[in-house]
C-alpha cells in the first residue's frame, strides 16, 4: 500500500513526504527497512525515528518542530500513533490466499462452507456445520456437529469446538483452544458422597472479533448459555467456566479462572491470575490487578467501592490497591513493634 491509501484508510494527516510512497510492513526504528512503517509515541523517539531508515514514521503532531532536515522520510501525524501503527500493520500483513479442503481433512454430511474457505490437513468437520467466507481451519482442529463459525476467522491447529457452538466473525482461536466443553457443574449426594453431573446441554456464543489464546478454555452453558462479547481479548491458559457472561471489550490476562454463572462488564482489565469465584460479578471498567480474588456471589464495581473508573483493585477481597498497601504498611509496623517488645 502508499502512505495515501493508509491515511485514507486510518485518517491521519501526511505532513512529510509522498502520499505515493509505498509501505509494505512494519517494523521496529533499530530494524526497519526502506519499505516499513515504524511509530514513536516521545519527542525522543520520533528524533530516532526521523534518523533511521524507514520509509515512514507516524507520530503525534508537536513531537518534532521541523521536518525539512528529513526531507525523504514520509511522516503521519495523528493522535494515536501507537494505534495508528497497530492498524496500519493489519492492513499491511499478508493475507495467505485459499487453499480449499486439503485432501486428509474430513468432511462431515451437510457442511457449508464459504467462498474461500481453507481446511487444513487432517482437520475434522462434523456434519451440519456453518463456515463463513474467507475462515481458515487449520490442521488437525476438530469442529462439532452443528458449530457456527462466522467470516475471516481463523482456528489455528489442534482447536476443539464442541457441537453447537457459535463463532462470529473475524474471531481467532490460537491452538490448543478448547470451545464448548461441559462446565464443572455437580450434584452430590448428601446420603453416599457420590457426584452427579448436572446437565451441561447449554450453549457457547463468541462474538465478533475476539480473540482467544493458546491453551484457554470456555465452557458451554449449562442449561442456558455462555458468552464472550464483541471485541473481548482473552490470553493463554485462561478458564471461563459455564453460564459465565463476558462483556465486550474485556481483556483478560494469563492464568485468570472465572468460575460458572458470574459476569464481567464492559471494558473491564481483569490481570494475570485473578480468580473469581461463581456468581460474582466484576462491574464495567474495573481494572483487578495480578493475582487479586472476587469471592463467590460478590459484586466488584467502581462506584460500589467509592473508587474512580480506571482505580486498580488488588487483593483478596479485591480493593483499591493504595487501601492494600496501607494494609501492608500497618502490618509491618506492629509486626516491629511486636519484635521489638519481645527483645
Amino acid at each position: 500500500m502508499t502512505l495515501g491509501e493508509l491515511v485514507k484508510e486510518l485518517g491521519g494527516k501526511v505532513v512529510a513526504g509522498v502520499l505515493g510512497r509505498v509501505v509494505e510492513g512494519v517494523n521496529s526504528v533499530e530494524l526497519a527497512k526502506a519499505t516499513e512503517l515504524v511509530f514513536a509515541e516521545d519527542a525522543a523517539s520520533a528524533a530516532e525515528a526521523l534518523a533511521g531508515g524507514a520509509a515512514a514514521v507516524v507520530l503525534k503532531a508537536g513531537y518534532v518542530a521541523d521536518y525539512s532536515q528529513h526531507p525523504k522520510m514520509g511522516v503521519v501525524e495523528t493522535e494515536q500513533p501507537r494505534l495508528w501503527f497497530a492498524r496500519a500493520a493489519k492492513l499491511l500483513k499478508p493475507v495467505p490466499a485459499p487453499a480449499g479442503v486439503h485432501p486428509t481433512a474430513l468432511i462431515g454430511a451437510d457442511v457449508v462452507l464459504g467462498e474461500g474457505v481453507t481446511i487444513g490437513a487432517g482437520a475434522v468437520v462434523e456434519d451440519g456445520t456453518r463456515i463463513g467466507a474467507g475462515s481458515r481451519v487449520d490442521a488437525g482442529a476438530v469442529l462439532g456437529q452443528g458449530v457456527r463459525i462466522g467470516e475471516e476467522c481463523h482456528i489455528y491447529p489442534r482447536v476443539v469446538i464442541y457441537p453447537g457452538s457459535t463463532l462470529g466473525n473475524r474471531v481467532v482461536a490460537h491452538a490448543g483452544v478448547v470451545l464448548g466443553a461441559d462446565g464443572f457443574g455437580y450434584v452430590r449426594d448428601t446420603a453416599t458422597g457420590a457426584y452427579t453431573q448436572f446437565p451441561q446441554q447449554g450453549t457457547l456464543v463468541i462474538e465478533d472479533d475476539v480473540e482467544i489464546g493458546a491453551n484457554s478454555t470456555i465452557d458451554r452453558g449449562a442449561l442456558k448459555e455462555t458468552r464472550i462479547g464483541r471485541g473481548t481479548k482473552i490470553d493463554n491458559l485462561v478458564h471461563v467456566g459455564h453460564n459465565c457472561d463476558i462483556g465486550k471489550d474485556v481483556i483478560l490476562v494469563a492464568g485468570v479462572g472465572i468460575s460458572g454463572s458470574s459476569s464481567v462488564g464492559d471494558g473491564a482489565v481483569i490481570a494475570g491470575q485473578v480468580g473469581i469465584g461463581d456468581h460474582a460479578h466484576v462491574g464495567p471498567g474495573v481494572i483487578l490487578g495480578g493475582q487479586a480474588g472476587v469471592l463467590s456471589g460478590k459484586t466488584v464495581t467502581n462506584e460500589g467501592l467509592g473508587v474512580k473508573p480506571g482505580t486498580v483493585l488488588w487483593g483478596t477481597p479485591a480493593r483499591p490497591l493504595s487501601q492494600v498497601l496501607r494494609e501492608i504498611a500497618v502490618l509491618a509496623r506492629l509486626a516491629k513493634g511486636s519484635r521489638k517488645a519481645r527483645e
